[in-house]
């Protein structure tokens, strides 16, 4: 059953991918500050009702999330099936999936006005798992898979039901996706799958997995296949939980495959093209990513100058200090610079165009301006930012991720290189 927010309205079925997200509400081009405080009618991207979805889930994030986040983070895992079972019950789930199968049927900007307000969660691993479940997992199944295939597998994963993760990475292949071994062969009515997947989030809660694996022996770039996979099958193991340096509170695990039998008609869209609908897949976990972080930059710099002001050096506020205040505006300026840059390429994309390389500057850009933002007002806390009782410490271990997961700095400036032309060919 579809869920609305008084003021929403579904936008209907879903498009098919080249005509982008369905049914797209026109944002308002209006000029003014990005921030809630600026008013609603002055955002570039969000109206009315993307205030309204945000005023709603900041409800849940204050009461069902938030007084729990340290507990979660001491004990190293959140629990996902509870938490996501409150916001699949709010909708929060499937913004912009079809109304058919429990979805709200908005567009993509909708999603990433949730991205925006999950990140005043006080971690980073609970925002991901919630991100991996809405925008990791689920993207291809619900562009490409089969009727039978969404209402086995999206339609609980809508409801919160059950967890979902993704399984692309191992031990030798992360950044390089063509480089899996992971392999899926093709044995009566069934896929045989062998391998291991590393660094897999929500890997020790999850119910299903979207596996990439390659599915015959041809180039690597069309020889994948994306499966979903019920992580209950005799053969599959869970290695280890991975002890992480941030992102603490969402369990990260390495899992094993061994001779997992699961049926053909688990097949997302058409065998072959697997490597290509994960790196469909990645745009939106990209922007996702990027849109998730800005809230909790902005409320380190606003914490930072709270801090700073009454903390005194020398008979005078710390913030006094020029080096100070200017460094704060600097940072502020470089967080509103990514997210006129996030804007800019979900209005292109809501419209159906390819945004690949602004989905990959932006990433770039915001996973640097986080570690550097961290770092420098960590600076300014003096020894209380070295403790694990301020969030900026917090915000300085798990930014560092972003770097790193969905494609690291160095493949964004690959992929920004190879649409700017300068990127030499392979010989």
């Amino acid at each position: 059953m579809a869920r609305c927010w008084p003021g929403l309205v579904a936008r209907g079925a879903w498009g098919k991918w080249s005509s982008g997200l369905a049914g797209p509400a026109r944002p308002q081009l209006r000029a003014g500050s990005s921030s809630r405080a600026a008013g609603e009618g002055a955002h570039l991207l969000y109206s009315r009702e993307h205030y309204a979805l945000r005023a709603s889930l900041r409800k849940i994030i204050d009461k069902e999330i938030n007084p729990f986040v340290d507990k979660w983070e001491e004990e190293g895992q959140f629990p996902a099936h509870k938490v996501f079972k409150t916001l699949g019950k709010a909708g929060f789930l499937g913004v912009n999936k079809p109304t058919e199968y429990g979805g709200m049927g908005l567009d993509f900007s909708y999603n990433i006005a949730v991205a925006e307000e999950l990140g005043n969660i006080h971690c980073g691993g609970v925002p991901m798992a919630i991100g991996v479940q809405t925008d990791m997992a689920t993207p291809a199944l619900t562009r490409f898979g089969s009727d039978e295939l969404k209402r086995q597998f999206l339609v609980p994963t809508i409801a919160g039901e059950v967890v979902a993760c993704l399984g692309v990475s191992e031990p030798g292949a992360g950044s390089d996706v063509a480089s899996i071994k992971t392999t899926a062969v093709r044995k009566g009515d069934d896929y045989v799958i062998n391998g291991g997947k590393m660094w897999i989030t929500s890997g020790c809660q999850a119910d299903w997995m979207c596996l990439l694996a390659n599915s015959s022996e041809g180039p690597p770039h069309q020889n994948k296949s994306l499966i979903c996979l019920p992580m209950n099958l005799p053969g599959i193991s869970i290695a280890k939980k991975i002890d992480k340096m941030g992102m603490r509170s969402s369990d990260t695990a390495q899992i094993f495959f061994e001779d997992v039998r699961v049926p053909s008609k688990y097949l997302i869209g058409e065998e072959g093209m697997g490597f290509t609908y994960q790196m469909l897949q990645f745009q939106e976990e990209r922007l996702w990513a990027v849109a998730n972080v800005l809230a909790p930059m902005e409320n380190v710099i606003q914490q930072t100058i709270d801090y700073t002001r009454q903390r005194k050096i020398y008979n005078q506020p710390v913030l006094h200090n020029q080096t100070v205040h200017f460094r704060l505006a600097e940072l502020a300026t470089e967080v509103e610079l990514v997210r006129s840059l996030l804007y800019q390429a979900v209005a292109l994309y809501i419209r159906g165009n390819d945004v690949t390389k602004f989905a990959s500057m932006a990433k770039l850009k915001a996973g640097r301006l986080a570690r550097d933002l961290s770092d420098n007002c960590l600076q300014f806390w003096g020894g209380m930012g070295f403790t694990n009782e301020v969030l900026v410490s917090r915000l300085y271990r798990d930014s560092r991720l972003l770097s790193i997961g969905a494609g690291a700095d160095e493949v964004m400036l690959s992929i920004i290189c190879k649409y700017m032309e300068t990127l030499p060919q392979k010989k």
